[in-house]
């Protein structure tokens, strides 16, 4: 998942690295401190972070989702995505993106397409053929999926808290992998 022509690359977390979790989870911080409504209140602690992502990995490990990373040429995360599988027997064709963060320096630099196109792989090639995913209304993420072919299923006015207790909407979309397979 490597690009010559980019400053970073993608790949997916091997469990074995060390200090993977502290990296995450202060891009999750930065995410949150940024403004980012990502289940998180400001001020996040870095404790909080850990766990939410030490608990995130041994969930990748099981197989019940894939957690993705972007890397600086030093190997600095730049930006995660998770790809969870849908945990329902009657779903095994779908799976949720998930925690789709990129750190603040990171920003608008290709890290999120570049992100979510690695999802959108390796859902697919784990035989997904669905993806879903929701995020605040009116953010850049919204944007960005709509940008890259996401359908808007609609808003739910509302819905969270955003990172300083206000409430705030969220649009859900959804991609079909499978008539994306077909040329529809």
């Amino acid at each position: 998942m490597s690009d010559p022509d980019r400053a970073f690359s993608v790949r997916r977390v091997d469990y074995a690295d060390t200090g993977i979790a502290e990296a995450l989870a202060s891009v999750l911080v930065d995410c949150v401190e940024g403004g980012a409504s990502v289940t998180f209140l400001h001020p996040l602690s870095s404790a909080k972070a850990l766990t939410f992502w030490t608990d995130a990995l041994a969930s990748a490990r099981r197989g019940e989702r894939v957690v993705l990373v972007a890397e600086d040429a030093s190997g600095s995360i730049m930006g995660t995505v998770q790809v969870v599988n849908a945990p329902a027997e009657n779903q095994p064709h779908r799976a949720d993106v998930a925690k789709m963060l990129v750190h603040r320096r990171a920003r608008r630099t290709g890290v999120g397409a570049a992100l979510l196109h690695a999802a959108e792989t390796v859902a697919r090639d784990a035989g997904k053929t669905l993806l879903v995913l929701d995020t605040v209304t009116g953010s850049d993420a919204e944007r960005l999926y709509a940008r890259l072919g996401w359908q808007r299923c609609g808003t739910i006015p509302g819905y969270a808290l955003g990172p300083h207790g206000e409430l705030c909407s969220t649009t859900v979309f959804y991609k079909s992998l499978f008539y994306e397979s077909l040329g529809e």
